[in-house]
């Protein structure tokens, strides 16, 4: 498939990037597929970004220009690695309809997956998190989804598609290639107890704001688990990133996103990220596109540390921990990385019809999780996904 028909170059002369030089800034690394340059050949590849300046997903207008908002700032930063391979691919090209562009969405994120290729988005709305998911069926791939966002978005009741309503969306659609959500950072008094019961009865995760701030390593299990992590703007404390059409005085600080960026970047499993709802007609002197692009900058940098750790693959590099609990038939079965020290659990697949889900049977997990089965607690995470695999 030829992906550039659903897209349009950069124009460079446009971006605002930095007047800083030197060697080995990302605008001098980045392949571009802007007038002056070709379309990048995407067989050397590692990580492209796609723009997707849409706001009609969203009642947030003026983040349809964020995308080259974002690159001129990320343009700017220097590069510490020669093991990636980047391309910006440019915009995608809007469509007569909303529809038209999640299409193009899907259809270009589809093609750059069957290409081993992990996928940067700059939104836009964060509906464009429906498109992506959209993606995946295309590849027949099922997957988890993280959500760093102070609410939901669940919407109402048979609400329209937009940046409110996409999870209820993703959550109904047929056939349906959703294993598992996480949201990271929900504001309790932004979310009513409705939802919480939803996401409880559905098996998903939750984790309110203060927690993850208070144990914020924690978080990294949390999105190593995911195959889309998608990121709201609103989900970091005004303060921190004032182009926000919803001001929060409360969130994530722009040090602590960029750590969860990281850890994002150093999954094995990751193969997707979205940075939405940014406006930059309220943002100050570009601080918020300034921290978007050193978000990105942090996910790139965690993506040039990835160690191929995935233990479905390969049983050796790992140290196999078993702990059997009082009353409980099953010995639950904990991995230990010898690459990286990270910890997972397995959660067998005893279900033929389930055998679809058996990637997921690996969970991520922390050596907190590994100390409460030691207590004789079965962990939360063991405990959510044996419900869903049963």
């Amino acid at each position: 498939m030829d992906i550039r028909t659903y897209l349009e170059p950069i124009n460079i002369e446009t971006l605002k990037i930095s007047n800083d030089t030197g060697r080995f800034r990302l605008a001098d690394i980045i392949h571009k597929y802007s007038e002056e340059n070709n379309f990048p050949d995407l067989e050397k590849i590692d990580v492209a970004i796609i723009g997707v300046g849409d706001n009609r997903g969203t009642l947030n207008k003026g983040c349809e220009t964020a995308p080259d908002e974002v690159r001129g700032w990320l343009y700017g930063l220097f590069s510490h690695w020669n093991n990636i391979n980047i391309a910006d691919i440019g915009n995608i090209k809007q469509g007569h309809q909303i529809e038209d562009t999640y299409f193009a969405v899907k259809e270009v994120i589809s093609e750059l997956l069957r290409n081993n290729i992990v996928v940067m988005i700059i939104g836009g709305g964060q509906d464009i998190t429906y498109a992506n998911y959209l993606a995946y069926e295309n590849i027949g791939r099922v997957i988890n989804i993280a959500s760093v966002d102070p609410v939901f978005d669940l919407g109402h009741d048979e609400q329209e598609l937009n940046s409110n309503s996409y999870l209820s969306h993703i959550i109904l659609h047929q056939p349906n290639f959703l294993f598992n959500f996480t949201n990271i950072g929900y504001q309790t008094y932004f979310v009513d107890q409705d939802s919480l019961v939803l996401m409880k009865n559905l098996y998903f995760d939750t984790n309110r704001l203060g927690n993850a701030r208070a144990e914020l390593e924690e978080t990294e299990p949390m999105v190593r688990n995911a195959d889309i992590l998608s990121i709201d703007i609103a989900s970091i404390k005004h303060a921190d990133a004032p182009g926000n059409y919803k001001p929060m005085p409360n969130g994530f600080s722009g040090e602590e996103m960029c750590k969860i960026c990281r850890y994002a970047g150093m999954s094995d499993k990751l193969t997707s990220i979205g940075f939405y709802e940014l406006n930059p007609q309220m943002d100050s002197n570009g601080q918020s596109a300034h921290l978007y692009a050193q978000m990105m900058w942090y996910f790139l940098d965690g993506f040039s540390n990835r160690r191929n750790d995935i233990p479905e693959n390969n049983h050796e590099d790992y140290v196999k921990f078993n702990v059997q609990l009082e009353n409980f038939s099953e010995e639950l079965v904990f991995l230990k990385s010898k690459k990286t020290d990270r910890w997972w659990m397995i959660v067998d697949v005893k279900n033929v019809v389930n055998q679809k889900y058996k990637r997921h049977q690996f969970v991520p997990c922390s050596y907190y999780d590994y100390q409460t089965a030691l207590n004789q607690e079965i962990p939360d995470r063991w405990w959510k996904v044996q419900q869903k695999l049963m």
